[in-house]
């Protein structure tokens, strides 16, 4: 593996840039990267103590594309703002890096210090339960992009969505009716311990989502939170 040796912040610095540098619309990649890690432009001008106009300007178009070594010095502002605030944005991809996913398929990936009772996480994401499962507590999440994930990812790389233990819950995200991920879930055994689907009410869901879980064993659930709120609340859970 080329990425041994190396650290979350080094392996993520060189994945952005060179998804910036290797993008069609390399402005409009930064800008994603830049709302990813939740930095205004004034804030990145700030790190690289240039004009606000600078960052707009390269996200917009307006001014030619930015070279590699622009490049790099825009990540390394991100990843400097982001160290000083903590670090999780740093961390929370390296999770998702080194289980060998992309980030735009896996949001994040944990293993909890505890167990959590499946009804605290509940709560804590504003989940409605469908159906209960055989077990009412988990370790740690993965929070998948669903679409992306059930396009992308063979059988074997969707085993590995459970990272450490099967004993979590999986979110899938951008859910419009819950079937997809759920008949997709079939295919890999052993199966989680609960899913949440998640940008759907409850009333929208599958007709055959609740008999499925059942069937399966693990608890269903539906929620609408925000995907940035739903994040920044699994993170506090760890």
């Amino acid at each position: 593996m080329g990425g041994r040796g190396r650290g979350p912040k080094r392996e993520l610095a060189e994945k952005i840039a060179g998804e910036i540098t290797l993008s069609n619309d390399p402005g409009a990649t930064l800008r994603k990267w830049r709302t990813d890690f939740d930095v205004s432009q004034t804030d990145l001008a700030g790190e690289l103590d240039v004009s606000s106009s600078v960052i707009s300007d390269y996200e917009s178009g307006r001014r030619e594309s930015p070279g590699i070594g622009v490049v790099r010095r825009l990540v390394e502002g991100l990843l400097e703002i982001d160290e000083r605030r903590g670090g999780d944005r740093i961390r929370q991809y390296g999770r998702v890096l080194s289980a060998g996913f992309d980030s735009d398929v896996i949001y994040d990936l944990r293993e909890y210090a505890t167990t959590y009772p499946l009804e605290h996480v509940y709560e804590t994401i504003e989940a409605t339960e469908i159906a209960s499962g055989h077990s009412d507590r988990i370790s740690g999440h993965t929070v998948i992009n669903s679409i992306e994930a059930i396009t992308r990812l063979s059988s074997e790389e969707f085993f590995r969505l459970y990272g450490q233990s099967t004993n979590r819950v999986l979110v899938f995200t951008g859910v419009t009716r819950g079937e997809s991920p759920l008949v997709a879930l079939r295919v890999v055994n052993p199966t989680p311990n609960a899913v949440v689907l998640h940008g759907l009410e409850s009333d929208d869901l599958w007709e055959h989502a609740a008999d499925l879980a059942r069937i399966d064993g693990y608890a269903l659930s539906t929620s609408t939170l925000p995907l940035e709120e739903l994040l920044d609340r699994l993170a506090g859970l760890e």
